[in-house]
């Protein structure tokens, strides 16, 4: 075809027509849905878990077992923490001076009050109680004597053969020999003890700790560490204080002549070692913590105590009979008014 001015035209040109540029409404559509379930996530109420269910499927009730409050008996504790005292612990000491030859016991022996322990070198003793003793036998010779002469004295103040004097002079002599031998005699008796310190004897009945001295060392009186020490275990008591509000309450049934039960566990409460019972309660508050010690006695006859051993004392003051008791499951501490 030609225009007009005679010109060719082209068809194709004609035939095709403009392409416009389409809008990506799709892809913010796919947005717009990704905003809304983003959305949905952040706003949806978070779901929690049924008061008392576990394990339990939601929405559906939780199985619980029942008990049936019952008349009966409560007792009534206080709880303390306490600490393992022997009764009786003695350090055992040399009376005299000298070398330690023997040791009779063995380190953690049980050993009756009595028993041998240790010996010191004997020999310098034996001489010495010796030497009193014949000190003794001369003096008692020689106031023999003078008695004798005064005897003889006065039988010649009576004839008018001797003077009063000579009977006056005589009896003072012979009573200066009277208090000689008083002297001697007590220094036999020291000499006689110091001999019976040279054998050292337990004088409790317990368990020997270590060793404190070797043998062959020299013991004096004036050493402070001791051979030995013996503790006694056997039994054994329980030291612990409680509040001085509670005070009362105890002393109250201690002094009806009530026996008040203790019970003692180990440390973490899993295991009870002994069963004993409160003695005594201590005569002051201590002003520092407010609280008053008190001592329970235990037999101990397994040696579950140990002293210095840290313990939980359950003191059972009283027994409330005729109340309604629940089992302790069912009882849920919360904060105070809940």
């Amino acid at each position: 075809m030609r225009d007009l001015r005679g010109e060719p035209i082209s068809l194709a040109s004609e035939a095709a027509p403009k392409r416009r540029r389409r809008f990506p409404w799709s892809f913010l559509i796919f947005l717009a849905l990704l905003a809304l379930v983003g959305a949905g996530f952040l706003i949806r109420p978070q779901e929690t878990p049924h008061p008392g269910g576990r394990g339990g499927i939601a929405g559906l009730p939780v199985p619980v077992a029942t008990a049936l409050a019952q008349t009966g008996s409560m007792p009534v504790t206080l709880t303390a923490l306490g600490t393992v005292t022997p009764l009786t612990t003695v350090t055992v000491k040399t009376q005299i001076s000298g070398r330690l030859i023997n040791l009779f016991f063995t380190e953690g022996q049980e050993i009756e009050a009595g028993a041998p322990l240790a010996e010191v070198d004997p020999r310098p003793y034996e001489a010495a109680l010796k030497q009193a003793k014949g000190q003794l036998a001369r003096d008692q010779a020689q106031l023999k004597n003078a008695q004798l002469d005064l005897n003889r004295y006065t039988q010649l103040v009576a004839k008018n053969a001797a003077s009063q004097q000579q009977v006056d002079t005589q009896q003072a002599l012979v009573q200066q020999f009277q208090g000689t031998v008083e002297m001697d005699e007590a220094q036999v008796r020291t000499a006689e003890l110091n001999l019976e310190y040279c054998h050292i004897t337990a004088p409790v009945t317990g368990r020997v700790g270590l060793r404190l001295v070797d043998r062959g060392n020299y013991v004096q009186a004036g050493d402070s560490t001791g051979i030995a020490v013996i503790t006694q275990i056997k039994p054994i008591t329980v030291l612990f204080s409680l509040p001085e509000d509670k005070v009362p309450q105890v002393l109250k049934r201690l002094n009806s002549g009530a026996d008040l039960p203790v019970v003692v566990y180990d440390r973490n409460r899993r295991a009870a070692l002994a069963t004993g019972k409160l003695v005594t309660i201590d005569n002051q508050v201590d002003v520092t913590t407010g609280t008053v010690k008190l001592k329970a006695q235990f037999d101990n006859a397994d040696e579950a105590l140990f002293p210095s051993q840290f313990v939980n004392v359950d003191l059972l003051v009283d027994t409330l009979t005729g109340v309604t008791v629940i089992p302790s499951a069912a009882v849920q501490r919360g904060a105070p008014g809940t």
